[in-house]
């Protein structure tokens, strides 16, 4: 497996408008398109990478059990999904949920984090 880059930063908040008008004034980031999710946001370019806010929906969050797209989390890009996902399951990674067909996976590092693992 190897990891190409920071793909995005995915972080939750409380009032779009408000981070909006932080991201966009104070730090002066670009916003760019973001796909329809079932959850709102905006997504920023960094540099090479990209931070996406999330507005949370609290009852998602709670049947998912807190692993969900929408979670906090880190994505990492990755060259090859299929090599990627078998070398996980062969060190004995469970790999929580995965889309092949969007060619992402999520994992928890020993501390309960989700890592994003992103073909791109």
């Amino acid at each position: 497996m190897r990891i190409a880059r920071l793909h995005h930063v995915s972080v939750h908040v409380r009032d779009l408008e408000r981070a909006r008008a932080f991201y966009r004034g104070v730090l002066r980031l670009e916003e760019i398109e973001r796909p329809r999710l079932p959850c709102d946001g905006a997504w920023f370019r960094v540099g090479d990478g990209e931070l996406h806010l999330i507005v949370p929906d609290e009852e998602e969050a709670k049947a998912s059990g807190g692993l969900s797209p929408y979670a906090v989390h880190a994505a990492l890009a990755i060259d090859d999904y299929e090599a990627t996902l078998a070398e996980l399951r062969a060190q004995g990674i469970e790999v929580l949920e995965t889309s092949p067909t969007v060619g992402q996976m999520w994992i928890e590092d020993p501390d309960g984090n989700v890592i994003e693992l992103i073909a791109r």
